[in-house]
């Protein structure tokens, strides 16, 4: 029995924005769960779709919760949900993603230990094959089993835990997942990783203005929680970002100074630098990365990917700074 008199085992949220036929996918997938004894609430709460979303998980028997926020935010909606709930036990999951129906009977045992408020498990790419991106996204989300530092947006929750930290930061519009984690973190509560498939999920980017997007949400996310923690006993993300900017200059001024030297030395193998340069860090992530993948193709691709974001997120740093002194607020930057 939870606090509030509920028998309820299990509050299962979701949260989506015209999420269409993939949250039906992910409601049925919710409604498989195996081994949880007592019953389980489903949550959905919509952060005002126009496609019909929330009659759609009306009709699957879920509770639907509509939010008609100015500046929308997954923090806000996974707010309104856990608030919601009635368990003592809270799953997050995102609308674009399929549950694999062992994963909670799996994670609740870890919970028995009250040092721990949050675990998660393996969220893997549904169509890895659709588009390059996919292929090599993919593989962004494979994280070493054991304590971490941070978890995703899908992932299982002690509710006391959240109440004693109030929830997510729903100013935020990313980046909101591994900001709670360090907050729970400083008051000395674990996040465990375990080996074990949690979700499928699908991006669906198929073209490059996705691509963009999605990595200068990760840049406005290193810089504006960098700045929150900066000056704090815990600070995160600050080295992130500031490898950031060294590294994406580096990749920026390869090629101009590959030029100039070609025009000092009057020489064309100078320009030949810069494409030896990019190759060389090319191989040694895909070397790195090697207990990822077993595919040199797709390792290789990994490589390009994990130097190239740089520019975007960078991009997407300048953007939060440039946002913050002109005393703007970014509003959610959404890439599908």
């Amino acid at each position: 029995m939870n606090p509030n008199g509920s028998s309820v085992a299990l509050s299962v949220v979701i949260i989506g924005r015209n999420e269409g036929s993939r949250l039906v996918r992910c409601l049925r997938s919710v409604q498989a769960i195996r081994g949880v004894r007592g019953t389980i609430e489903i949550i959905y709460v919509d952060s005002d779709s126009k496609d019909g979303s929330a009659e759609r998980a009306r009709g699957l028997g879920a509770q639907v919760i509509v939010v008609h926020p100015q500046r929308p935010s997954a923090a806000l909606g996974r707010n309104a949900g856990w608030r919601a709930a009635k368990a003592p036990v809270v799953l997050f999951l995102d609308g674009d993603t399929i549950l694999d129906p062992d994963f909670v009977a799996s994670a609740l045992p870890l919970l028995k230990d009250p040092n721990v408020a949050v675990v998660w498990g393996h969220r893997r790419e549904l169509h890895p094959e659709a588009s390059i991106y996919n292929r090599v996204l993919d593989l962004d989300w494979i994280y070493p089993p054991g304590p971490s530092a941070f978890c995703g947006g899908d992932a299982l929750m002690r509710r006391a835990a959240l109440e004693e930290v109030n929830g997510f930061d729903e100013s935020l519009i990313a980046g909101e997942e591994p900001e709670l984690c360090q907050r729970l973190r400083t008051l000395n509560y674990r996040i465990e990783h375990i080996d074990q498939p949690m979700t499928l999920h699908d991006l669906a980017i198929t073209r490059w203005e996705q691509y963009w997007r999605r990595a200068e949400r990760a840049g406005h996310a290193y810089a504006e929680v960098a700045a929150r923690f900066r000056n704090s006993d815990y600070p995160l993300w600050s080295a992130e970002a500031r490898r950031n900017w060294i590294h994406a200059a580096i990749l920026i001024l390869a090629i101009p100074g590959g030029i100039a030297a070609a025009v000092v030395l009057e020489s064309l193998w100078p320009l030949l630098l810069p494409i030896a340069f990019y190759l060389a860090l090319i191989v040694r992530t895909a070397r790195r990365v090697e207990w990822k993948d077993p595919s040199p193709v797709t390792r290789l691709l990994y490589g390009v990917h994990s130097h190239l974001q740089q520019i975007p997120i960078l991009f997407g740093q300048l953007g939060f700074y440039r946002d913050r002194r002109a005393g703007r607020r970014r509003r959610l930057i959404e890439y599908k």
